[in-house]
């Protein structure tokens, strides 16, 4: 059983920039079972061309993702909102083993249980090889606060 993750369905827009925030500032740790801890323990994923189901699967999945894409450093901005579910844009930049940076674009569609953990996740990602010159997002931001 998982702790409640507050804010709770039905999102206003400031309850749907707080979790968009947190959502954010958690996958920036790079840890994944604390990322894990936000979703139902039966969340369903699709990510690009990967159907993930449960914690378990989700945790391999982060594990390895963040063994590949190094320095990761993710921004996320509330797209829309209704009821239990959230849109969110998305671009993150990572390095690959050979030192060739990416920025990563994408959307995402979440859907919330009544608890507040996310019981599907609906991720469209698109991957453009950069410079680091063209960098742009470099680590975390630096205040967690949601304005």
């Amino acid at each position: 059983m998982s702790e409640p993750r507050p804010p709770f369905p039905p999102f206003d827009e400031h309850s749907a920039r707080q979790k968009v925030r947190a959502a954010e500032d958690a996958w920036n740790t790079r840890d994944p079972e604390r990322v894990a801890l936000a979703y139902t323990e039966d969340s369903v994923w699709r990510n690009r061309d990967t159907f993930l189901t449960g914690r378990a699967e989700i945790v391999a999945f982060l594990r390895q993702k963040w063994a590949r894409e190094l320095d990761y450093a993710l921004r996320k901005e509330l797209w829309a909102y209704a009821g239990n579910r959230i849109a969110v844009r998305f671009e993150y930049e990572s390095r690959d083993a050979a030192g060739q940076w990416w920025r990563s674009y994408g959307n995402e569609l979440w859907e919330f249980d009544e608890s507040g953990l996310t019981r599907r996740r609906e991720a469209g990602i698109h991957d453009v090889p950069i410079g680091p010159e063209e960098r742009r997002i470099f680590g975390a931001r630096g205040d967690s606060a949601v304005q």
